[in-house]
Parts: C-alpha cells; structure tokens; sequence
C-alpha cells in the first residue's frame, strides 16, 4: 500500500500523521504472534548473553558508547 493510494492520509496535518504512524505502531505492537523473529537474531541475542553471563564487568560506560558513535560519524 502506498500513500498515494489513501489521499485522505496526504491531507493530514505533521501532528495527524505523526499520530496515525502512532496508532499502526501500536496496532502492530500489540500482535507479536504474527512477526515471526529470524533464528539469526535469536542466535545473536543468545551469543551476546552468553557473553554477558561469562564477564558482567566488561561492559561501556555511556560516555565510552557516545565516544565510539561519534568516531564513526
């Protein structure tokens, strides 16, 4: 489905859409049964746990994780 095919949506003001975009996130949300999550993200998922569990202490401060963001930029 495209914009184009509900011009009514067009015709929103910012603060409308920003709204709707709302609404459909928590329509989608709220049924998680029907976003089926890739087995390589739950592998992931387990893998960065796994790493946690074996060295809690080895983890950024938020200053190092801007620091780390902002040298990529």
């Amino acid at each position: 489905m495209r914009l184009t095919n509900i011009p009514e949506i067009a015709q929103l003001s910012t603060s409308e859409k920003i709204l709707l975009v709302e609404d459909l996130w928590d329509s989608i949300a709220g049924d998680e049964s029907s976003l089926a999550v890739p087995q390589s993200h739950m592998d992931e998922l387990d893998r960065r746990l796994d790493a946690y569990e074996s060295d809690p202490d080895n983890l950024l401060s938020l200053e190092e994780l801007q620091t780390r963001i902002e040298k990529r930029k």
